[in-house]
């Protein structure tokens, strides 16, 4: 179990990383950490007071974790210890501003969505919201890379579906290599 709760945490680490995949490019703080923010930030239905709620903002932060459970889920099952694993790696990823019930409903939701929808509807989905900015599209990516660099080798049905969500994002093949071995050097020198 420690040994799971240091890989979540490497893993949570370079999720947050705020390394841009455009060279001379840096931010300050990652996408998924300012998506995560809203996110957190959504109010609730008896909530009157200005919470930082950005509706885009928390669609990305839905496309994000969306397009890392399409590929968590690419051989067609996610059990019950993997998807908790999942959930608790989006919430340390999210730095805290997202709580484990909020997840744990996202993700029931997500698995709800694909199941109903299937794989190719909820990545031509990813790519409507994701692929409007080419800097959020990338994001998705870089995410979705990590999930699936988390058996540390990626299965070729996870390639397939990081290359049905480049796709579906405006993307090309080459940004699932570079998104790949981006994620590969980060985990090596996190």
């Amino acid at each position: 179990m420690e040994q799971d709760e240091k890989k979540i945490h490497l893993l949570a680490k370079v999720a947050r990383s705020t390394k841009s995949m455009h060279p001379g490019e840096a931010r300050a703080v990652s996408i998924l950490s300012l998506a995560a923010a809203s996110y957190g930030a959504r109010p609730d239905d008896d909530s009157t007071v200005p919470t930082g709620f950005d509706p885009n903002a928390v669609a990305l932060f839905e496309c994000i974790v969306e397009a890392a459970y399409l590929v968590a889920s690419a051989d067609g099952v996610i059990d019950a210890a993997e998807r908790k694993t999942f959930e608790a790696l989006v919430v340390e990823a999210c730095g805290g501003v997202v709580g484990e019930t909020q997840v744990r409903d996202l993700v029931a939701d997500l698995a709800d969505q694909v199941a109903e929808d299937g794989a190719d509807k909820r990545c031509a989905a990813i790519g409507a919201q994701a692929g409007k900015r080419k800097d959020h599209a990338i994001e998705v990516l870089r995410i979705a890379a990590l999930i699936a660099q988390t058996s540390e080798d990626v299965s070729s049905v996870e390639r397939g579906m990081l290359s049905k969500l480049a796709s579906a994002c405006g993307l090309d093949e080459p940004a699932v290599d570079g998104a790949l071995a981006d994620v590969r050097e980060a985990l090596r020198t996190a």
